[in-house]
């Protein structure tokens, strides 16, 4: 791994000066790695708190907010408010109290076992943190089919909790089969003209009780075994209908829609810190009770990185605060590992 230590330590104390030798660097107090709701969330209060974040927010900050229009479930905004402006607010709001922002991918990152340094990466720059507050997200797992990124926005969604409301009396679809697709079917019911839950099986993963509460909604439609090959825009470049196959008979289906949700869940970007701390199978990082606490003293994670079940901004925006509040107590708590000068950069060697 590019500019790791050779260092075989004996105590956090010899780790951190070991590093500092190495790379004559400055220790941040606490690395935020990632964006979106959590991670500017985490930097407001992190710069509030005089804890000098720094906040590697990544090429594509801003997280899943940057590629959805209306956002109109945010406290605070009755008129609604398009989720790349929501961001730059986010954004603005946590660099005004002193977060400092760093437009770069973390390349690697090597956590600290025995209460150290923890070392992040961005490319060949080493930076060393006493807390790291991981907020990575996670992405919609997308079909792959033709028009999906094309109509992304324009007709079709990952969040029926979130897009729902716009689709008032309109025929729509739901691509999926577990329990998020259920909930879902049921919260789109609710505006839609019509839902048709589309399943590549007629055998479904969702739990008995989940499956009942769908069938019993009069909207719901059911198309198994089927899968979708094409979504295909109409005049004015919005969604107008799903070109479907069945995967038994190979018959083709033509289904008029104005809305497709995609509902086959979820991949948490975990993918930097996989073996170093503690995830559980899907790849979500595992905390402490109702904690940001992960199995590695002085890191971290919230929002979607961790949340298996509500994956909203406003949600996500909790944890972020939970995760800077948690690293604050810790590094309260925690003595400096050496003497460092008030902004966090070590004391003179001398």
């Amino acid at each position: 791994m590019a500019g790791s230590s050779s260092f075989s330590p004996s105590s956090p104390l010899r780790t951190s000066l070991a590093i500092l030798n190495e790379v004559n660097e400055r220790v941040e107090n606490v690395i935020i790695v990632g964006s979106g709701p959590a991670g500017y969330t985490a930097a407001l209060y992190s710069a509030r708190a005089n804890l000098d974040p720094l906040v590697v927010e990544g090429f594509a900050w801003g997280g899943l907010l940057q590629q959805t229009t209306d956002v109109e479930n945010y406290p605070g905004f009755p008129e609604g408010i398009m989720g790349p402006e929501l961001m730059q607010r986010f954004r603005d709001q946590a660099e005004r109290f002193g977060a400092r922002l760093e437009t770069d991918d973390v390349t690697a990152v090597e956590l600290s076992t025995d209460g150290g340094l923890h070392k992040v990466w961005t490319g060949d720059q080493l930076h060393l943190a006493r807390a790291v507050i991981l907020a990575m997200g996670a992405q919609h797992r997308r079909l792959g089919v033709r028009g999906e990124s094309e109509l992304g926005g324009r007709g079709v969604s990952y969040c029926a909790t979130c897009d729902a409301a716009f689709f008032k009396g309109a025929p729509t679809l739901i691509i999926g089969g577990g329990d998020s697709a259920m909930e879902e079917a049921m919260f789109l019911a609710k505006f839609a003209s019509r839902v048709a839950i589309v399943h590549r099986r007629d055998e479904f993963r969702a739990s008995k009780i989940m499956l009942e509460r769908a069938r019993r909604m009069p909207n719901i439609e059911w198309l198994t075994p089927y899968v979708v090959e094409e979504f295909v825009s109409g005049d004015g470049g919005a969604l107008c209908s799903a070109r479907l196959r069945n995967t038994e008979t190979g018959e083709e289906l033509e289904l008029e829609i104005s809305g497709a949700f995609i509902a086959i869940g979820h991949e948490p970007q975990s993918q930097l810190v996989q073996g170093q701390v503690e995830t559980d199978p899907a790849g979500y990082v595992v905390t402490k009770g109702t904690s940001t606490l992960t199995n590695l003293a002085g890191v971290f994670a919230a929002g979607d990185l961790v949340d298996h079940a509500y994956r909203q901004a406003v949600t996500a925006a909790g944890t972020g605060c939970q995760a800077a509040l948690d690293a604050e107590w810790y590094l309260r708590d925690t003595p400096l590992p050496i003497e460092t000068g008030a902004a966090g950069a070590p004391a003179s060697a001398s």
